[in-house]
């Protein structure tokens, strides 16, 4: 069974940081693509960054290039997402993404408050 469990949210002030975790299990790690996804309240829910799997090439979102960075550890099968100089805008839960061909899996999210 695959299954995404993040963790590493939390309320911090504007400029502040975060390290967000996504552990995975129940598939072959290091063959597939992993990225993080965002929701704030009211919004649809967005593509944040993107890890593939073998040569981690790395893609971000417009909106956080230069202080999110998306990282992996074949090892531990997890992926991370360091966030510094958060801004209120990135209040949002954070979801990690799996997409195989026959279906997309999704964690359950986790919390980020970003305080003014």
């Amino acid at each position: 069974e695959v299954q995404l469990v993040e963790s590493g949210g939390g309320l911090v002030q504007a400029g502040g940081s975060l390290r967000l975790s996504c552990a995975a299990s129940g598939f072959s790690f290091d063959d597939y693509a992993i990225g993080w996804f965002r929701q704030a309240p009211g919004k649809e829910r967005e593509g944040v960054s993107c890890i593939s799997s073998s040569d981690g090439i790395t893609t971000y979102a417009d909106s956080v290039k230069g202080r999110f960075t998306i990282s992996r550890d074949n090892a531990k099968n997890t992926i991370y997402l360091q966030m510094n100089n958060l801004k209120p805008e990135d209040t949002a839960v954070y979801y990690c993404n799996l997409r195989m061909v026959e279906y997309t899996y999704w964690g359950q999210g986790t919390q980020v408050t970003v305080s003014s």
